[in-house]
């Protein structure tokens, strides 16, 4: 969902960035919808919008990756992408052929806090492509052929993607920061849990967590919304479940103290790729605009002082940045960044410094004035794009439990902000001391330099199965 946390962190300014909306404008609110539960427990929020002849589906469960039970870690991403594969009622072929025929664009998802599906359909098709759709959601068929076949290409996929990197340096940090809480696990799997997951195992995790009650169906687009109504609840009304969801409690991570590091061995490696962080915050941590406005100008941004001290001055390295991952209980925070071989040892002091800076320097008046006007020039004013995009934030307000303030007000929280409370943000949740590091490359170079971090290091080989 999102690289790097280009425009906002935490999923609802995340959100928020992509259908520029100018929040705190006068007069520009979420556009009006309405919301009602259905007598089976499903929540449903219905917006028209009737720029375009389309219609929106947004279905999430409340069931991410963190339900995938222990050693079966993939499971919920498997489920979600094998929807389409097959119902009690339609062959693979025939859902992509109905799907084609409409010109629907139909996509699956599993983030660490939700499972779902999301599909477009143009206005005429929308009695057909919802019914389409909710039997893709609560009837499929998980045919074996299908689990085998895409059980395989995703531990094909993790294998390759060990061939960079890039691509799995993020699984390998969640992994060492969190341990055993759930957020520690690959949100796809990795090469031992998928080689054990059966088609059994998929159809449990569907009937034990696909669930009205446990649903979120946002529609926004081109229709009445009294006979959008009718319509999914002609489809949806009669999914029926016996008992109530049963979802695991995730429980608090605890933070890193003091500091840790783990060197990830990858022999044919001539650049060194790194993150370092600890814990961040929880999606509804009352200060995360205010975090939002500090990471503009410590990580996000091209001329953040991160980037600005590992890329533009020092030539260490083409890109370098922070993010904090918001979601149901604290996310990560960490500054990402890849370097030489030979300048790891610098990258990293560097790295140190500036969070230290940070800290010690802090930001000027003229900083936070500029953090401010960078936030909201990222969302152009009056405008409210895609359905899609309206679907997805109406989801992500409903999973979190936030207000419509969180749209309509963001502006006037950006503005309200003083030199004070981002002083008090710097302290409070930029860690400069007690630390993680994760460090990917060739070790019989980059060690030596590694070892001045932290008092042990721990150590394993890229080729290893797993993070």
């Amino acid at each position: 969902m999102i690289k790097h946390l280009k425009a906002f962190a935490g999923a609802c300014l995340l959100l928020l960035a992509s259908i520029n909306l100018g929040a705190g404008e006068p007069g520009v609110k979420l556009p009006a919808y309405k919301k009602l539960t259905l007598k089976n427990g499903m929540v449903v929020l219905l917006m028209e919008q009737h720029k375009v002849p389309l219609v929106n589906l947004h279905l999430t469960l409340r069931a991410g990756t963190t339900q995938d039970p222990q050693g079966k870690e993939g499971l919920a991403s498997l489920t979600a992408n094998l929807l389409r594969k097959g119902t009690r009622t339609r062959t693979a072929e025939k859902i992509s052929s109905e799907l084609d025929a409409a010109g629907a664009n139909y996509a699956a998802f599993a983030t660490l806090d939700a499972s779902g599906c999301t599909a477009e359909f143009m206005r005429k098709e929308i009695a057909g492509g919802l019914a389409l759709f909710a039997d893709l959601v609560m009837q499929p068929s998980f045919p074996e052929s299908e689990v085998q076949k895409l059980r395989a290409q995703r531990i094909d996929g993790i294998r390759s993607a060990k061939d960079s990197a890039q691509g799995v340096i993020r699984n390998y940090f969640n992994a060492f920061l969190y341990g055993d809480h759930p957020y520690g696990h690959a949100q796809a799997g990795d090469e031992r849990s998928l080689a054990g997951l059966t088609q059994a195992d998929v159809a449990a995790f569907h009937a034990t967590h696909y669930l009205p009650a446990n649903a979120i169906l946002a529609v926004v687009g081109d229709f009445k919304t009294a006979e959008m109504e009718r319509l999914v609840t002609e489809h949806f009304g009669a999914w029926h479940a016996a008992g109530n969801p049963k979802r695991a409690e995730l429980g608090q991570p605890h933070p890193i103290q003091g500091r840790k590091l783990l060197l990830v061995n990858k022999p044919d490696a001539t650049q060194t790729y790194f993150m370092v962080g600890n814990l961040g915050v929880a999606r509804s941590n009352p200060d995360r605009v205010g975090i939002q406005v500090v990471n503009v100008l410590f990580g996000e941004r091209f001329t953040s002082m991160i980037n600005t001290a590992l890329r533009i001055k020092s030539g260490l390295t083409y890109g370098a940045n922070s993010n904090f991952g918001m979601f149901q209980v604290p996310g990560p925070f960490a500054i990402s960044s890849f370097t030489a071989n030979a300048t790891t040892g610098k990258a990293l002091d560097l790295t140190l410094e500036t969070l230290k800076d940070l800290h010690e320097k802090g930001i000027s008046e003229a900083d936070l004035a500029s953090a401010k006007a960078y936030i909201k020039g990222t969302l152009p004013p009056k405008t409210l794009e895609t359905g899609q995009q309206l679907a997805a934030i109406l989801s992500d307000l409903q999973l979190y439990g936030l207000p419509d303030s969180e749209v309509d007000g963001f502006f006037a929280k950006v503005d309200a902000l003083t030199m004070a409370d981002a002083k008090r943000v710097i302290r409070t949740y930029f860690p400069d001391k007690d630390l993680c590091f994760v460090l990917i490359g060739k070790a019989s170079e980059i060690k030596p330099m590694a070892d001045a971090f932290a008092p042990r290091i721990s150590t394993k080989s890229i080729s290893e199965p797993g993070f």
